[in-house]
């Protein structure tokens, strides 16, 4: 499938209403930054889902603050998986911002995203203030040799 930036608005409208669903994988659609402002602007007001699977999309930094500015508010979801995405350092920034606050999220996968030393710094100043998450995974899709 790839219902691409315009399908993941359809999806982000239900979700705002939606109070059964706990579970959406949306892995490989093309969702891309403007996708991700959607679905964030759903997160925010959505308490239903607990599981959200964005992996092998379109987001960038962008659309990691679209995430991030969700997970500051959110009180439901407890699994975000972003694996090969492009959130790179600052998109690290924005979520291990949320994460000081969001006390709710326990697995957190940003495995092949492009993190560096400077996005591994604002993991671990978040870590220091989380206190739920208990799986985090930030490794590349394969390691070198």
């Amino acid at each position: 499938n790839k219902i691409g930036d315009e399908g993941a608005q359809h999806i982000g409208e239900a979700l705002k209403i939606n109070t059964v669903l706990t579970t959406l994988n949306l892995w490989c659609n093309n969702i891309g930054n403007e996708g991700t402002q959607h679905i964030g602007e759903a997160l925010k007001i959505n308490q239903a889902l607990t599981s959200l699977d964005l992996k092998y999309n379109g987001i960038r930094h962008d659309g990691a603050e679209h995430i991030g500015e969700a997970l500051k508010l959110n009180k439901a979801l407890t699994s975000l998986n972003l694996w090969d995405n492009k959130i790179g350092p600052e998109g690290a920034k924005h979520i291990g911002e949320a994460l000081k606050s969001n006390m709710v999220l326990t697995t957190l996968i940003l495995e092949d995203n492009k993190i560096d030393a400077e996005g591994a710094q604002h993991m671990g100043e978040a870590m220091k203030l989380n206190t739920v998450l208990t799986y985090l995974k930030c490794a590349p899709a394969f390691p070198p040799t």
